[in-house]
């Protein structure tokens, strides 16, 4: 297995990403920032991750906002 240093979303599964940007900024917050139902409609990580799993851009938005969190607390 490659080391990649310099790649933050490296080694942290999807459901991590997930559970820890709920605890920083809460669903309201991520389904105002990223207009998808399973963050605003009854969200949970369950739902969230099937959709994300299935939709590329939708999760490209997600890394991307758990990269910026990184920043904010790092």
């Amino acid at each position: 297995m490659e080391s990649q240093p310099n790649n933050p979303l490296h080694g942290v599964k999807l459901e991590q990403i997930l559970v820890d940007l709920e605890a920083y900024y809460g669903w309201e917050y991520m389904g105002y920032n990223i207009k998808i139902r399973c963050f605003t409609e009854n969200p949970s990580i369950k739902s969230s991750l099937k959709f994300l799993r299935r939709t590329p851009w939708a999760r490209t938005k997600v890394e991307q906002m758990y990269l910026k969190m990184l920043k904010k607390k790092g």
